[in-house]
């Protein structure tokens, strides 16, 4: 699904009426606890939170033109998705995640590889969402990015 606008501002107004609040809080979490280096903004047509061309100019390997993607929220048909690329690319992020996510919330993690959905809107762990977003730096995501999903033929 396409995010309902073209800025960070113009998503984060258009979300449907029962969603602005959590999707804005998510929001607000997220860049509060965001370790320098990464920023808010648009990243494939989505809301992003990203390496900026500044700090790495090469940018995504699938598509050179954008910043190199971190995390992502959307609102989807039956939830709001937030996306982590640290959990999708670090065994011990993930494993601290999932152990800690039961203390957070009374529901099932809903999870995909880097995806996690929240249907259950009066639920989300706003709280561990921000401790998330605090355990890995710019540079150990990029480090991480490079060793282990960049393109072989792309390493430096």
């Amino acid at each position: 699904m396409k995010a309902p606008g073209k800025t960070v501002n113009e998503i984060l107004i258009n979300q449907p009426v029962d969603r602005i609040e959590p999707f804005n809080r998510l929001h607000d979490i997220i860049v509060k606890n965001l370790p320098k280096g990464f920023e808010p903004g648009i990243s494939y047509g989505g809301l992003g939170y990203v390496i900026p061309h500044k700090l790495y100019p090469a940018g995504y390997h699938c598509k050179p033109i954008e910043p190199l993607p971190f995390a992502g929220l959307a609102s989807q048909k039956g939830s709001i998705n937030f996306y982590h690329m640290g959990i999708y690319a670090d065994a011990g992020l993930l494993k601290w995640f999932v152990g800690e996510y039961k203390k957070h919330s009374k529901q099932k993690l809903d999870m995909g590889k880097s995806c996690i959905r929240f249907k259950k809107l009066d639920d989300i762990p706003y709280k561990l969402i921000g401790e998330l977003m605090k355990k890995m730096s710019a540079m150990q995501w990029i480090e991480l990015y490079e060793k282990n999903l960049l393109p072989k033929s792309k390493k430096k």
